[in-house]
């Protein structure tokens, strides 16, 4: 049985999201962290430094070190600018970000990842979307702030994080002052999230796959869960455990999210434990039941395996194995919200200001 513990706008917020109050922060006194950074003249040398790496890219574990500065391609297939797939307010993220106006989502094109059951392959692999200055991309984030979205969401930004840090620079001078929500697959390298302590609020990696093996077949990355074990432990130790406002927004703090796969539960079993184990019980997460085979698990016979959905079963066993091992704060849908609006900016429609 659910246990709620107060009203917000009508809605009861979940115990497992503010802890009684123990992990809520005030609204009123939040002050983004990249905007002390900033303001200490940290941002503005990160960015700097950022760019510059950029000559021999070392930006994930893949450490092509080609210079993407003068638009060499490594495995991201991204050169010197960051290429932007969409920016709009998103009402399919956890309520703690999304809630009555949209988490304002920037999807950015292409990733180091090879996931062959990816659900956003068109943008991931193929690249859809248009590469955008860093003016571009701090207006995407000023334009969201405008509408009204409760935090800037950034979605696969491992292999971008300096053109992030270029563009947060204008945008702070501009006046962003929201949460920033770095949305990564967690294949990121130490560096990257070292350049970013200070800066990010929330992190929201998401922990796939546990064995080397499985690693290797279904991600193309044998070392994917040595370097998200590292870039996991690293983010924790920046912002700890998710904290939320009055309302139940997000604020600061990790959620991390684990997507349940056919017969992989072994996995699911050990992230489970390692999460409670090495970052804390209280860690908030996001068991997620929605997988579906989509590009070359639903198109090549060698996937055979996890071509399907999950069942209810193994739902419902991924989170006894997340009891099991002592975690308790997970996401639910608590919010009811009639999507509107729509987005703030396409590849066919460039919102320039």
């Amino acid at each position: 049985m659910r246990i709620f513990d107060r009203r917000v706008d009508g809605y009861s917020m979940p115990a497992e999201l503010n802890g009684g109050g123990r992990f809520v922060l005030s609204r009123k006194a939040f002050v983004p962290a990249y905007v002390r950074a900033f303001e200490a003249g940290i941002l503005q040398q990160r960015a700097q430094q950022a760019i510059e790496s950029l000559r021999s890219c070392r930006v994930c574990p893949r450490d092509c070190e080609i210079d993407r500065l003068n638009n060499k391609i490594g495995v991201c297939k991204s050169g010197r600018l960051a290429r932007v797939a969409s920016a709009f307010p998103h009402f399919g993220e956890e309520d703690c970000l999304r809630g009555w106006n949209g988490s304002g989502t920037i999807f950015f094109g292409w990733c180091n990842l090879r996931c062959v059951f990816c659900q956003n392959f068109e943008t991931s692999q193929f690249g859809e979307g248009a590469e955008v200055t860093a003016a571009e991309l701090a207006q995407m984030m000023l334009d969201l702030q405008e509408i009204g979205c409760h935090n800037v969401n950034f979605v696969t930004p491992e292999h971008v994080v300096p053109q992030i840090l270029e563009a947060l620079v204008i945008a702070v001078e501009r006046g962003l002052r929201l949460p920033l929500v770095y949305n990564t697959s967690a294949y990121d390298s130490l560096e990257s999230i070292q350049c970013m302590d200070g800066v990010v609020d929330i992190y929201m990696p998401d922990f796939k796959l546990w064995d080397a093996e499985h690693c290797r077949k279904y991600l193309v990355a044998s070392d994917y869960a040595e370097a998200a074990r590292s870039v996991i432990t690293a983010m924790h130790s920046q912002v700890g455990e998710l904290q939320v406002d009055e309302n139940g927004l997000a604020l600061r703090g990790v959620l991390v999210r684990h997507l349940v796969m056919p017969s992989l539960l072994d996995d699911t079993r050990e992230i489970m434990r390692w999460v409670a184990a090495n970052l804390s019980r209280d860690t908030y997460v996001n068991v997620m039941d929605q997988y579906y085979p989509a590009h070359k698990a639903e198109t090549e016979p060698r996937f055979v395996e996890i071509n399907r959905g999950i069942t209810d079963n193994e739902f419902c066993g991924a989170f006894e194995l997340a009891r099991e091992a002592a975690l308790w704060r997970f996401d639910s849908r608590w919010r009811h919200v009639i999507p509107h609006g729509a987005p703030v900016w396409l590849p066919h429609v460039r919102n320039r200001k």
